[in-house]
């Protein structure tokens, strides 16, 4: 069997869509804090029937408030020293609450896996790139600001012909290649999703267990 691609930082599809299906089980094999939904894989459709090897991880339903209002039902909860609570998943109708979804798309012309999210006010109207940055943690600003791997672009998503934020992945291969660098370690392809999502993750604000990247 030939060497996985995870060595030099890539994916092939195949090593994604494994990669995913490890992802989506791990995830719900872990205690995950503040009731984040779980991930789930969506199969692209062709001519109207699901694919097989086409598809995308989707994580959505993650509500965040503001410091200056409160989710209903979890006033108790302890708010970080940034003033921003972050991914909890739960039902409230106050106007400053805002709605995130998050999709991993595998790029053909990168060969990684892309980030796509969106942002959507009470009222269903898309955040803007300011409005979503409001929402972000000091840590995500400080990343997004300083690492030149990590930057922000819009463009449409290869699934849903729809403009997503997205962050860019010209320099994906590059981190990923130095993180899954471990002499002796198995089915890094497997491992690649949970360990890039521990980077990516941080930079829009998700809050990623350790235990996702642990070696089972």
């Amino acid at each position: 069997m030939g060497g996985s691609s995870a060595c030099d930082g890539t994916l092939s599809l195949d090593e994604f869509n494994a990669s995913a299906k490890a992802l989506v089980t791990k995830w719900r094999g872990i205690d995950v804090d503040d009731a984040l939904p779980d991930w789930e894989w969506r199969p692209c459709r062709k001519m109207g029937v699901p694919s097989e090897t086409e598809g995308f991880v989707a994580l959505e339903g993650v509500y965040r408030i503001g410091a200056g209002g409160q989710v209903e039902g979890s006033s108790d909860d302890p708010v970080p020293d940034d003033g921003v609570e972050y991914d909890t998943s739960v039902q409230s109708s106050r106007d400053n609450v805002h709605l995130y979804d998050f999709h991993i798309v595998y790029s053909f012309s990168y060969k990684v896996p892309v980030l796509y999210f969106r942002g959507l006010q009470s009222g269903g109207q898309l955040l803007t790139l300011d409005e979503i940055k409001k929402d972000l943690p000091s840590h995500s600003l400080q990343l997004l600001n300083e690492s030149k791997w990590t930057f922000i672009t819009r463009e449409e998503h290869p699934h849903l012909s729809r403009p997503w934020f997205t962050l860019h992945p010209c320099g994906t291969s590059d981190w990923m290649k130095l993180l899954l660098h471990k002499p002796g370690d198995k089915d890094r392809s497997l491992q690649y999703l949970s360990a890039w999502l521990s980077v990516a993750g941080q930079a829009v604000g998700l809050k990623i267990p350790l235990k996702l990247y642990c070696s089972s």
